[in-house]
């Protein structure tokens, strides 16, 4: 069985990538919209009506709109927006967070793709935080380096043109009112009470991205050190097709170790390292910001929804 499948916004980084990964399967009917008729609202809602799914990659409230715009009660949609992932009446895309997040998805008719961020963020922070290891009230820190693809078509232009800005040869700190538009995802779904000092870095290379969350082993809930905390998170995610983690290395093995972030380009993949000393722990997620960050986790919710193997169309 085929099944039809809109993407409303498919001109943006998302909506080309998630286009190119189900423009070869058998099993998906993607339905076309002409370039003219992109931001008709007639068209798109005819399309939307008509989809078994619809994934919105469009600004938030574009996205919003085109949710209003669907009035069958049949048509599924995923959004890679921001603009649904703490709604109640939603389901957060993230399957190997729990058994609970992936029943969840099966049967839902909404759901929204996690943040590339917060993918990261998450898969450290919510098994420590239910595992009871990470206090609720724990004043966590994040840092993280990205390419610059992930924040949008205008910063993509900026950085490929051959005439640019030297600020750009450099990594950007930026979010410096601490007001990033991943945060209440990141704070809402680790069930923390605070949301965390989040230090993102955009950098000179399209993508790819590291996550890293330090942990103080006095200041958490239970004694551990870097081999429990490895532990906790090897059982956490043992069986996973797509989150590994990387076995624990000795110091003299870590002292000439990179953790480079563009090394799992193309893939739907996350590798979870776990670092440090036993006062002072590094948890770092590695993985693709386009792909388990946006369009590859758009395509595993997907599959999951129509009762698939999650991994068809995924490396």
């Amino acid at each position: 069985m085929a099944y039809t499948l809109f993407i409303d916004g498919k001109e943006g980084a998302t909506g080309l990538h998630l286009f190119e990964r189900l423009a070869s399967r058998n099993d998906v009917t993607l339905l076309h919209i002409a370039e003219d008729k992109r931001k008709d609202t007639a068209t798109r809602r005819a399309l939307i009506n008509e989809s078994d799914i619809t994934v919105l990659c469009l600004p938030d409230e574009a996205a919003r709109e085109s949710v209003s715009l669907c009035t069958n009660s049949n048509t599924r949609i995923i959004d890679a927006s921001t603009a649904h992932r703490t709604s109640a009446t939603w389901t957060y895309g993230f399957p190997e967070l729990s058994p609970v997040f992936r029943k969840s998805i099966a049967s839902s008719k909404r759901v929204a793709v996690p943040g590339c961020y917060a993918s990261g963020f998450n898969a450290i922070c919510y098994p420590l935080v239910t595992q009871l290891v990470m206090p609720r009230d724990y004043p966590v820190v994040c840092s993280a380096v990205s390419g610059y693809s992930g924040a949008g078509k205008k910063a993509i232009a900026q950085y490929e043109n051959a005439v640019r800005d030297s600020t750009l040869d450099s990594p950007r700190l930026y979010a410096l009112t601490q007001q990033h538009k991943h945060l209440p995802e990141m704070q809402k779904v680790s069930a923390l009470d605070f949301p965390p000092v989040f230090i993102p870095y955009i950098c000179d290379y399209f993508s790819g991205m590291t996550v890293t969350v330090p942990l103080h082993a006095r200041l958490l809930a239970r004694k551990v050190n870097v081999r429990t905390i490895h532990e906790i998170f090897a059982a956490h995610y043992r069986g996973c097709n797509f989150i590994t983690v990387a076995p624990l290395a000795d110091n003299d093995t870590l002292y000439e170790q990179f953790i480079a972030a563009n090394t799992l380009l193309g893939t739907n993949n996350m590798c979870l390292f776990v670092y440090g000393n036993d006062e002072r722990i590094l948890v770092t997620a590695q993985f693709d910001n386009l792909g388990k960050g946006a369009s590859g986790a758009a395509v595993q919710c997907m599959n999951i929804m129509l009762g698939i193997d999650e991994r068809t169309g995924l490396v």
